[in-house]
């Protein structure tokens, strides 16, 4: 038996988000509505959400020795995610951002440091990236992605890839990814395509999904079998910050358990909704049992009579 249903590695860091109740031009000063700091991250965030979702998570990652590296490492473990893995870099600076939140359509800017660490092929460990069901990735530790999703290829673990933006190492890393999730940004730059739809298509092809997720509008997956389309769920929308990794995470919680995909991509869909009513990447991700009460109450498909943790 796995030890975990999710391994993550990349992208961790300290999030201080401020609502406003609009956007400032340059030189205008704006009260902030609301303040919060949290972990934050691509895929720190996504095992947040399998960890608040009941899952058992591990993530892999770097930090560096400051009271930033502590802060990360500390948030994930309140949403029970193991940090063992986690390499720190002495002397270094943890990965922080800033983001402002635009009161009346939730939507945020984000403004985040280069802080120059990198976690080496050579500081990760193969039991520890084959520990789980499922191995999830971004491509901010490029070269460690890719070695670690070889190894994952190797033992017949499936791999997701939250692919956000293209970057060097994005055609490697797709050559051992199993589902890509990508952003429009990503199937623009990857593909040079701006129709979701055949971006999801084109993403699938010699892999068992591709899919594009298009925030309120939805998301686009294709499989084997053809095109399908999830619309996002109407949800009052406090802050957007983190959907995207969290519809990742609950994607991968979702696979480890070995539900039907489109039972996959309805529930991520949701998880990814209910977040969006908190200010914060990580305040609104719902439990489990909030989950499956929402999509009762939302949902025309039944599945969620017969899904467990």
């Amino acid at each position: 038996m796995k030890a975990f249903d999710v391994v993550g590695l990349g992208y961790c860091a300290v999030d201080y988000l401020c609502i406003v109740p609009h956007y400032p031009q340059i030189d205008e000063k704006v009260r902030i509505v609301d303040f919060l700091q949290q972990g934050g991250g691509i895929t720190a965030t996504a095992m947040a959400a399998v960890g608040r979702l009941g899952g058992r998570a591990s993530f892999i990652g770097k930090v560096g020795d400051d009271s930033h590296g502590q802060f990360i490492v500390s948030e994930l473990q309140k949403d029970n995610v193991d940090t063992t893995a986690i390499v720190v870099q002495p002397g270094a600076l943890s990965q922080y951002s800033f983001i402002v939140v635009d009161k009346p359509t939730g939507k945020r800017t984000i403004f985040w440091n280069a802080s120059g660490i990198v976690l080496d092929p050579s500081e990760i460990r193969r039991e520890d990236v084959v520990a789980g069901k499922v191995l999830h990735v971004d491509v901010h530790h490029a070269a460690a992605a890719v070695l670690a999703s070889s190894w994952a290829n190797d033992e017949g673990i499936p791999v997701v890839w939250d692919a956000g933006s293209a970057h060097e190492g994005s055609a490697e890393l797709a050559q051992h990814t199993d589902y890509l999730i990508a952003s429009e940004l990503f199937a623009q730059q990857y593909l040079g395509e701006t129709d979701p739809e055949r971006a999801a298509s084109t993403l699938s092809e010699g892999r068992l999904m591709g899919a594009v997720t298009v925030g309120q509008k939805g998301c686009w997956y294709a499989t084997s079998e053809g095109v399908f389309y999830q619309p996002a769920f109407d949800v009052d929308v406090i802050d957007t910050t983190g959907a995207g990794d969290v519809f990742h995470g609950a994607f991968s919680f979702a696979l480890s358990k070995g539900w039907l995909l489109h039972e996959i991509v309805e529930f991520a869909s949701a998880v990814a909704a209910i977040k969006c009513t908190k200010l914060g990447g990580r305040t609104g991700i719902p439990t489990f049992s909030q989950a499956v009460d929402f999509l009762r109450s939302r949902s025309a498909n039944r599945f969620w009579e017969y899904i467990v943790t």
